[in-house]
């Protein structure tokens, strides 16, 4: 079969030898201004490639194509290789096209367009093939990584060319791995490495590595995986009342977390069993109090467990009682009075008017009032008992005798005069009478 295709490229390369020699004996006019016109043309590899060759002045010269190894593919509008691949599209005096499918790297090369005037022009056209890089793999990736592991992801893609670019997302945001290009043949081989050091938040993660080339503009290729981690359980315990009361209603709520699922939990009091499981109901991860009682006063734990280890948490319950309230007044309200904007504020905390809207129930209203008198009469009574004390030991360091002058000359005077007479001139005697106080 070669043979005969050499044999049949002979016969036409003849003909146009023929042609221009006829042309020439002519005198054909305008050849000097015949060029043929093309252009360089890319496809992606498997596609197909078309190769237009123009001519703006023709004198029904021939056109022909050939292939980077010389060829002839078509001349005219004869077919001159044996290739199912190639086919004609439009043959004229002005224009040969001619289309290649199922493209392969083999075909990239300069595609020549000969015009077979005296002398014979050409033109030539390079074609470029696109090569398509392979869906890429991921590599590395254990199954279920533990956390505080660190490991290496690869990405790797070949037959791109020009070589591919490799990009890393985890979840929807970009992350940088480390590139590295290998040529094999006209094609590359494309390796991408991204490393990890795993923790809880990895667990679920979705790792994405994509692969951008001009060849894949309308579908990019990609490949993910999703990372499963292993991590101890984290306990914690939620209560919704902040001041739990009796005869409440009480739901703790036991939240763990951890890979693999820590069920079920473990609920104890006070480091043994739940008492009085009628009253006291666990279902799955809650533990609900009916009817709150002092009885379920202590510490509650909530356990979780999974082959890494195991967590727990606390929750110490104290039930509040019932608060009371004083029963309603049944006096009726008082008529309030609307508040005059002069007065101070100072007034309006004492006005009993101003007051009066107040809620009679109110603990500690009427307390408050008790006290301030009781507190006065306290001091009242203590201030008298210091005064009586004081006034008693006043008077009993001054108390004795004391004589007047007459008293003092009447033991010896028969009469008064006598004595008043007495008691001055018995003056320096009254040393002897005085009494000293100690």
């Amino acid at each position: 079969m070669k043979l005969k295709s050499n044999l049949i490229f002979t016969l036409y390369t003849v003909y146009g030898i023929l042609l221009k020699v006829m042309a020439s004996k002519g005198k054909v006019r305008g050849i000097s201004g015949q060029y043929p016109l093309v252009q360089n043309v890319t496809v992606t590899e498997g596609g197909t490639a078309n190769l237009t060759c123009r001519v703006e002045y023709n004198d029904n010269t021939s056109l022909q194509w050939s292939n980077p190894a010389q060829q002839t593919l078509f001349f005219g509008d004869k077919k001159a290789l044996r290739d199912n691949r190639i086919e004609l599209v439009r043959a004229s005096w002005s224009e040969l096209t001619i289309s290649i499918s199922d493209v392969t790297l083999s075909d990239e090369g300069f595609y020549t367009c000969s015009l077979f005037t005296m002398p014979v022009r050409t033109a030539k056209a390079y074609l470029t093939v696109l090569g398509v890089p392979e869906k890429p793999e991921i590599n590395g990736l254990t199954k279920p990584a533990m956390e505080g592991d660190h490991i290496t992801l690869t990405c790797i893609t070949q037959g791109s060319k020009p070589a591919a670019d490799l990009r890393w997302f985890r979840n929807e945001k970009e992350v940088k791995g480390a590139k590295e290009v290998n040529a094999s043949g006209k094609t590359f081989t494309v390796r991408s490495s991204l490393q990890l050091h795993v923790d809880r938040k990895d667990d679920g993660v979705a790792y994405t590595c994509r692969v951008d080339h001009v060849a894949l503009a309308q579908a990019p290729q990609q490949a993910t995986e999703v990372l499963e981690v292993h991590y101890p359980p984290h306990v914690k315990i939620i209560n919704p009342i902040t001041l739990p009361q009796e005869g409440q209603y009480l739901k703790l709520e036991c939240v763990s977390r951890g890979n693999p699922s820590p069920d079920p939990v473990m609920w104890t009091k006070d480091g043994g069993e739940l008492p009085d499981l009628d009253r006291i109901i666990v279902e799955g991860r809650e533990l609900t109090f009916n009817s709150l009682n002092k009885t379920d006063n202590g510490t509650y734990r909530c356990e979780a467990s999974n082959h890494l280890g195991t967590s727990s948490d606390d929750y110490v319950l104290y039930v509040y009682d019932v608060p009371t309230t004083m029963p309603p007044s049944t006096t009726p309200p008082l008529h309030l009075i609307p508040p005059d904007p002069t007065v101070q504020l100072s007034t309006h905390a004492s006005d009993p008017t101003v007051t009066g809207n107040r809620d009679p129930n109110a603990v500690g209203q009427h307390g408050t009032d008790h006290a301030l008198i009781g507190g006065v009469v306290a001091v009242v009574v203590f201030v008298t008992l210091c005064l009586i004390i004081v006034l008693g030991r006043y008077l009993a360091r001054h108390k004795g005798t004391y004589l007047t002058n007459e008293a003092k000359g009447a033991d010896d005077a028969p009469d008064a005069d006598t004595a008043i007479i007495n008691a001055e001139g018995n003056h320096a005697h009254a040393e002897e009478k005085k009494e000293y106080f100690i």
